[in-house]
């Protein structure tokens, strides 16, 4: 997981307010092509991307202003990466092409569990069912 943690807080480094606003845009598209995604190898990938695109949208928007940025600007991150295909393994390679997927939000969880933890209790969202684990 440390090579999956330093990808993600490399690539979150990029992530500014502006591109943030410009992710909020596009989010519910993502989050529709999100629901489409099967991946029974990573059970928990669905709701973990969703959780983390309403994260995304709820800070961006000024709802919920309590989340640490580098937890957003990693969840950010996270959501632009589940939404290209190619990633580091194309989502069409047959039983691995979500494994790319999965640790990146795994990882963005699991550096920020206490903050995403807080966010889902407030958003009435049980955090057992979003679990950082795969």
């Amino acid at each position: 997981m440390p090579e999956i943690a330093k990808f993600v807080n490399n690539g979150a480094a990029s992530i500014t307010p502006g591109v943030a606003k410009k992710v909020l845009r596009q989010l519910p598209q993502w989050k529709l092509e999100f629901t489409q995604i099967h991946a029974p190898l990573f059970p928990h990938l669905v709701d973990q991307l969703e959780f983390l695109a309403n994260a995304v949208e709820d800070v961006v928007e000024g709802a919920y202003d309590e989340l640490p940025y580098v937890a957003v600007s990693q969840a950010v991150f996270a959501v632009i990466y589940a939404h290209k295909k190619g990633g580091v393994i194309p989502d069409h390679v047959l039983n691995l092409g979500y494994a790319d997927d999965s640790s990146v939000v795994r990882a963005v969880l699991i550096q920020n569990e206490r903050a995403f933890a807080i966010y889902a209790s407030t958003q009435g969202v049980d955090w057992q069912r979003i679990t950082s684990q795969p």
